[in-house]
């Protein structure tokens, strides 16, 4: 059977290095903050953020959350977006989307300033990742990838990896992070003949197509390591992932939980870049 390459002890690690940074933030009059902005009640929206927030506060991170209803004006959540760029008390801003279609997402994203986006929705966050310039902040999924296959020391140089969509969500910049590893990187879409003979030649597949068990035994070969980020729901009702698990476990060699993957550290990453947003702003403050 395939190793289970579970998030739990990736986040515990991660969690243990934050506590340390921000006690020492702490000492210096420094208080991390993470600033919420959600439209509406997705209940994918409220399971994360209610994640978020429990994580920061355990972790000594202050927290502001900001819901809106669904039919909010663009030109309050932008104002809104405007106050926290300015306020310094706030260190990172993460907004929930896709936004209602009333709102222009572009509009929004150009909103918040880069310094302050800490799951790496702007442009300019989105530009360090693709030029390897470590400035602005990685999408947290993308980054959580990514600390899974570093916490179980699995080195990238050399496999071909094989990345199953392409938004700049997930698929884009893990692509650009698996690269940044020296990892051979082939991104597969809607549009790509025939995947699973992409994906049979791979050595490391990370899954994010958004469909339940998308991923089955003819897309696989001995031996892979398999990065499933889906959070979908089966027909039986509960989550699962774009792997079909129970059928490619006896086949790869390794395979992240769903749940219990991927998306347990991403809370964890985001209680990073927050800490992280924060370090810059005393830097910057004392230039």
């Amino acid at each position: 059977m395939a190793q289970l390459l579970k998030g739990a002890p990736v986040a515990s690690e991660i969690c243990e290095k934050v506590q340390d940074r921000v006690s020492l933030l702490r000492d210096r009059g420094v208080v991390p903050t993470l600033a919420t902005v959600r439209v509406g009640g997705n209940d994918g929206d409220i399971y994360y953020e209610r994640s978020a927030l429990k994580r920061c506060g355990s972790l000594g991170i202050e927290t502001e959350s900001i819901v809106f209803p669904e039919n909010v004006e663009e030109s309050e959540l932008l104002d809104t977006i405007h106050r926290l760029n300015n306020d310094s008390r706030i260190h990172g801003v993460l907004i929930f989307r896709p936004l209602p279609k009333h709102i222009d997402d572009q509009r929004v994203r150009d909103a918040l300033s880069p310094e302050k986006d800490i799951d790496g929705i702007t442009d300019g966050s989105l530009a360090g990742v693709f030029t390897g310039s470590g400035r602005g902040f990685c999408p947290c999924t993308a980054q959580s990838c990514m600390e899974i296959l570093r916490y179980y020391k699995i080195d990238c140089t050399g496999m071909r990896a094989v990345v199953l969509g392409r938004s700049l969500v997930i698929g884009k910049p893990v692509s650009q992070l698996l690269l940044a590893n020296n990892a051979t990187v082939t991104v597969c879409h809607t549009r790509t003949r025939d995947i699973s003979s992409e994906t049979r030649r791979a050595d490391i597949i990370v899954a994010a197509v958004g469909h339940a068990h998308a991923i089955g035994v003819d897309h696989v070969s001995p031996g892979q390591i398999i990065i499933d980020v889906g959070t979908n729901t089966g027909e039986d009702g509960k989550m699962c992932g774009d792997a079909d698990t129970s059928l490619i476990e006896p086949i790869v060699h390794a395979i992240t939980p769903v749940p219990g993957g991927v998306g347990s550290v991403t809370t964890a990453v985001l209680a990073l870049h927050t800490v992280e947003a924060a370090e810059r702003a005393v830097c910057n403050t004392n230039l």
